[in-house]
This record gives structure tokens, C-alpha cells and sequence, in this order.
């Protein structure tokens, strides 16, 4: 399996907020796409110089965001019945409120039926 990686902008920003140069922008949504596993099936490692998804499909605000502990975030997203309708989701991402993605993780696939809710949940962890 595929490890989630955040990416050069998100430590990019982290560091300059770490330092007081910026304010760090808050999580906000999460990116779903379908480019997460290779020919085979099996997910592709992402990698930090990403920008973006492989092949974004859709983009959603959280539904809420917890803390499971004291450096713990858990984020959680669902795709209603009529969102992304016979996708494969394979990748997803974690965005701040500047739009760029901060972390990718990919899996395998996923396919999204018209009749059914798909609900995910994302710990950044410190």
C-alpha cells in the first residue's frame, strides 16, 4: 500500500509559519481523484514534489475535522449518493483555503455507485 505524503508546498508554508512569516492557511476540503494505482491496479506511491492529483475529479469541503489526540486531526469527507457517480476513486487530497493540496494519499480503487454515500477520513498527524 501506497504511504500518504504531504507535499513541498505544505512544508513550504509549515516552515515560513513556524518561523512568523505567514499565517498557515487551515485544511479546508479534500480533492478526489481517479490517477491513484498504475496499470495493474496497485496504488502508486505519490510523491512530495506533487502539485496536484493525478487526475482530480472533484473537489468538496470537509464535513467536520476532529481531534483523536493531542497531535492528531482527523478530517472527514463524504461523497453523497449523486457525487461522483461510476468514478474509481484512487487518490485523494487534503487542501488548504489558498486551494493547494497539502497531502496525497492514493489506494486502490474505489468505485462509486449512484445509490450509495462513501464517506472518508483523513489524520494528519504530528
Amino acid at each position: 500500500m501506497a504511504d500518504a505524503v504531504v507535499t513541498l508546498i505544505a512544508r513550504k508554508k509549515m516552515v515560513k509559519a513556524r518561523a512568523g512569516v505567514i499565517g498557515l492557511p487551515p485544511i479546508v476540503g479534500m480533492a478526489f481523484g481517479t490517477g491513484g494505482v498504475d496499470g495493474a491496479g496497485d496504488p502508486v506511491e505519490p510523491s512530495v514534489s506533487d502539485e496536484g492529483l493525478k487526475r482530480e475529479v472533484y473537489r468538496k469541503v470537509v464535513d467536520n475535522f476532529t481531534f483523536t489526540d493531542d497531535t492528531t486531526c482527523r478530517y472527514t469527507c463524504t461523497l453523497t449518493a449523486n457525487e461522483c457517480v461510476d468514478e474509481e476513486i484512487s487518490e485523494l487530497g487534503l487542501y488548504d483555503s489558498e486551494g493547494d493540496i497539502i497531502a496525497i494519499k492514493t489506494f486502490k480503487s474505489k468505485g462509486k455507485d449512484a445509490d450509495l454515500e462513501m464517506t472518508f477520513r483523513v489524520d494528519d498527524i504530528f
